[in-house]
């Protein structure tokens, strides 16, 4: 049973290291793309985001790859939540145009 909880804590563990990595980066590219600096913006995001995923993956691991195969899941999971959570509604999509090759 304590290895039961200790997989679910790491799927757990995944989806919110997959929280912070992908909600940050939604976060990220809505204040980067209005700043004046938005190479701070974007590479300091890049560094803190990765360097919380790789230490959460590395503590979460510890020497067992099950922990760290549902620590993954539950990233991969987390991932399709926040694209999900965070797409625009279709009435604010911008509409396609067409485009005109030459022939």
């Amino acid at each position: 049973m304590n290895e039961l909880l200790s997989l679910a804590l790491a799927w757990l563990a995944g989806a919110t290291l997959g929280g912070v990595f992908f909600g940050g980066l939604w976060w990220t590219v809505h204040k980067g793309v209005s700043s004046q600096q938005p190479v701070i913006w974007f590479a300091g995001s890049l560094l803190l985001r990765t360097t919380i995923t790789l230490a959460g993956f590395y503590f979460v691991m510890g020497s067992s790859w099950r922990r760290l195969l549902l620590c993954s899941i539950g990233f991969i999971i987390a991932r399709v939540l926040v694209t999900w959570f965070t797409r625009l509604p279709q009435s604010q999509n911008p509409p396609v145009q067409a485009v005109t090759h030459a022939s």
